[in-house]
């Protein structure tokens, strides 16, 4: 796999390899468990769950090193990091702003 050019100079992570892992496994179950509530037509839900799931990424992106982030490593941490938790931040502020219907 290719390293990110933009990493070059950033120090590898000090956590465990296996706990890495994990934490972008969570990511992958928050964005699995919105599209099937997406697809179920808890449109609501499945929306706090791909925001929640983003701002984690977010964080997750200070911690993880970018071999183990794979793809989800774009550009820099810092890029990288502001797009997500903003991203992530509007879809919940969006999610939960909007009443449910026949309330």
């Amino acid at each position: 796999m290719l390293d990110n050019p933009h990493d070059v100079d950033v120090r590898p992570s000090g956590w465990p390899q296996w706990f890495q892992m994990l934490i972008v496994v969570v990511f992958l179950v928050a964005v699995a468990a919105g599209v099937v509530s997406i697809f179920a037509e808890h449109w609501r839900r499945g929306i706090v769950s791909l925001g929640a799931g983003m701002v984690w990424l977010g964080m997750a992106r200070w911690v993880v090193d970018s071999r183990i982030m794979g793809v989800l490593a774009v550009r820099s941490r810092k890029f990288d990091s502001a797009f997500c938790i903003i991203v992530g931040g509007l879809l919940l502020l969006i999610s939960l702003q909007v009443d449910a219907l026949g309330s």
